[in-house]
């Protein structure tokens, strides 16, 4: 049996190859740098039509964006308007005065007084109103003290050059004087609230209430207790006040303020001396355990006795209580 020939296949087309200017690291930067070349190169290429599509639209927005912004302001003899030449002796034709100075800004936030200066036509600069010369890093953390125009306008706008200090500080007397930081008050002899109410304007990170004696305990509410000690003292200056904390030793109502620190209100009772030199030799003390007659035999140890103290065994030792080795010798302990 025969079969017919196999059935003639076209050959296969050869691939389509991708021209050079056809490839995306060519296209992308043209349509940056020349925009009506890249919008021509991405429609000759294998890009689907979306890419097309949007490639065009943002290549074109970007080839008239210089084109659409503000128009230049006209200076000089073209700034005046015309009907200044046709009737220049006219009020009503002449320009409007300008103003005589900046707004004043003083006493205001140092980063409200710049936007609000900016927003008046002026640029700004500040310093340190103090002595000092303390950076400005952070602008709400400062407010303005004073403001001159400055010599140098920054740009072609006029320039305000504040003198600021921080915000919880005073300003100075006049710009460059020392800032008159503000001083710890005295509030020993008050109550812990009549003194919480006296340092409270100094805007204190914290008021921490602390008994006088180490052996009480504050309650809950020491409203009524008496300030003895303070810590800022009396008259110190407060400079950064936002990070300081004021320690006040208080008392009980009707207890006394103790003559210093970190007392005790009820001390340890004190403890009698004992003695263990010759002076004691011929008292008639009764010796310590193991010191007394009949412990051990003649010239045994006696333990831990007292120097002087009547002692039966002669010849026997002991030894006091500071290490100090003692004999019985005419009834007594003797060295």
């Amino acid at each position: 049996m025969t079969y017919p020939p196999p059935y003639p296949y076209p050959p296969a087309p050869a691939p389509d190859r991708r021209r050079w200017w056809q490839h995306p690291a060519l296209i992308i930067p043209l349509l940056v740098i020349l925009p009506p070349v890249g919008i021509v190169l991405v429609w000759t290429s294998r890009w689907k039509s979306a890419p097309k599509i949007l490639s065009t639209i943002v290549a074109g927005a970007w080839m008239i964006a210089p084109f659409l912004g503000d128009p230049p302001e006209k200076t000089g003899a073209d700034a005046k308007p015309k009907a200044a030449a046709v009737a220049p002796a006219a009020p009503s034709a002449s320009p409007a005065p300008s103003p005589s100075g900046p707004p004043d800004f003083v006493g205001k936030n140092l980063k409200d007084a710049q936007s609000a200066a900016q927003t008046a036509g002026f640029h700004s600069i500040s310093h340190d109103a103090g002595p000092g010369d303390s950076g400005q890093w952070s602008d709400g953390n400062w407010k303005v003290c004073f403001q001159v125009l400055a010599d140098k306008p920054v740009g072609k706008q006029p320039t305000i050059d504040f003198a600021v200090t921080r915000n919880e500080w005073p300003c100075p007397a006049k710009d460059g004087d020392p800032i008159p930081y503000p001083k710890m008050p005295k509030v020993v002899g008050q109550d812990y609230a009549k003194a919480q109410e006296t340092l409270k304007p100094l805007g204190l990170q914290k008021i921490e209430p602390q008994s006088a004696y180490t052996d009480v305990t504050l309650p809950g509410d020491p409203a009524s207790w008496t300030v003895c000690f303070q810590e800022p003292e009396e008259g110190k200056e407060v400079q950064y006040p936002k990070t300081t904390t004021a320690y006040l030793s208080l008392t009980a109502p009707g207890t006394d303020c103790p003559a210093a620190k970190y007392t005790k209100l009820h001390p340890d009772p004190t403890r009698p001396p004992v003695g263990d030199d010759d002076d004691n030799d011929g008292s008639g003390g009764s010796s310590s355990t193991g010191g007394s007659s009949g412990s051990g035999g003649s010239g045994g140890s006696a333990g831990t006795i007292t120097p002087g103290a009547f002692c039966s065994n002669s010849g026997s030792t002991g030894v006091s209580q500071k290490g100090v080795v003692y004999t019985c010798r005419d009834r007594h302990w003797r060295r």
